[in-house]
């Protein structure tokens, strides 16, 4: 068994991360369908978690720190979008565009959400008036979108299969589901808005990247070469007192750390980060000042793209006006 693992360290470590995952859904799930209404918020909470840990287990997966045959991770990586609602779009769709944004330094997608908006500005009312409600409506057209493109996209026709396939398979649960006890599929649609909130607080502010409208696009990267990387990239620590806190999204929050060194997992990021710190590379911003921008830029965002080398101030006043960015998910093959 040791010999499937990374490392010794990683064998504990992911086990432990899978384990939660995989508990914590199955746990939220059986809280939903008790029927208790006593338990129906910390069900609610407890799956929309579980979502993001088996979420950024997929990323782990992606980056083939999980396992030592690469295979395997992909195995797992596939298996974890099943719990997440990635399984429209292909874990090799995912690995590649998520591929493209560390080589090429850049924030990589196939679709230009915001001309298909401008385009259809009742459209863009509707999703901007759901943004404001906190309803992450931008991440949910852009899923929307991943199971659409194989029925519009000649590009994406040979995903047809899959999402038929997925949606089929989703639907009958579904439908049992709200046949056994309607309440629990909106304890879950809850739990899921819940859960594209904490990736996109976490996506929205760790770059000033170029976004690229396609995955075949060629990226100058003698242009966007390391100290490019590393003036765009931003960690956002939920918290630096008590480092157990990062824990809830996996570490995610070391992204200088994590661009520097991309084959680290995630285990290794704190005390990857503690060698940065002091120096240039150490790009931090408050959780509190990212949340006051969640908050206070939640529907001008819908239409906002950051530019490379954007100035997001210093001292006190750092990312107080850094806007970010929506539809940069590492789940989404599109």
């Amino acid at each position: 068994m040791q010999r499937v693992w990374k490392d010794a360290r990683g064998r504990r470590m992911n086990l432990m991360a899978l384990s939660y995952a995989i508990g914590a859904w199955l746990l939220g799930w059986a809280g939903l369908l008790s029927g208790s209404w006593l338990l129906a918020i910390p069900s609610t909470l407890l799956l929309g978690h579980s979502m993001v840990i088996a979420a950024y287990m997929i990323h782990e997966c992606a980056h083939n720190t999980v396992f030592r045959n690469n295979r395997h991770n992909a195995q797992l990586g596939k298996a974890l979008s099943w719990l997440v609602g990635g399984c429209y779009g292909s874990y090799e769709g995912i690995r590649n565009k998520h591929f493209r944004h560390h080589v090429d330094r850049a924030d990589v997608v196939a679709f230009d959400y915001r001309n298909f908006l401008r385009r259809r500005p009742w459209l863009l009312k509707i999703i901007q008036g759901a943004e404001w409600l906190w309803i992450p409506a931008t991440d949910l057209l852009m899923h929307a979108f991943v199971i659409a493109a194989p029925f519009h996209l000649d590009s994406y026709r040979k995903e047809k299969p899959l999402v038929v396939r997925a949606a089929i398979i989703r639907l009958a649960v579904f439908a049992a589901i709200g046949w056994y006890h309607w309440p629990a599929l909106l304890g879950y649609a809850v739990a899921y808005c819940l859960f594209l909130i904490v990736l996109r607080t976490m996506d929205m502010h760790q770059h000033t990247f170029d976004v690229s409208f396609s995955l075949d696009a060629k990226v100058d990267r003698d242009k966007y070469d390391r100290a490019f990387e590393d003036r765009n990239t931003f960690s956002n620590l939920i918290s630096r007192r008590y480092p157990w806190l990062n824990l809830l999204v996996l570490n995610f929050g070391y992204h200088n750390a994590h661009h520097i060194k991309p084959t680290a997992p995630w285990y290794d990021l704190p005390a990857l980060h503690a060698t940065l710190e002091g120096t240039e590379q150490d790009n931090g911003i408050s959780f509190l000042t990212i949340m006051k921008s969640y908050h206070r830029f939640r529907v001008r965002r819908v239409l906002h793209e950051d530019f490379p080398d954007t100035d997001i101030g210093s001292g006190e006043q750092r990312g107080q006006d850094f806007v970010g960015v929506y539809g940069v998910s590492f789940l989404t093959a599109l």
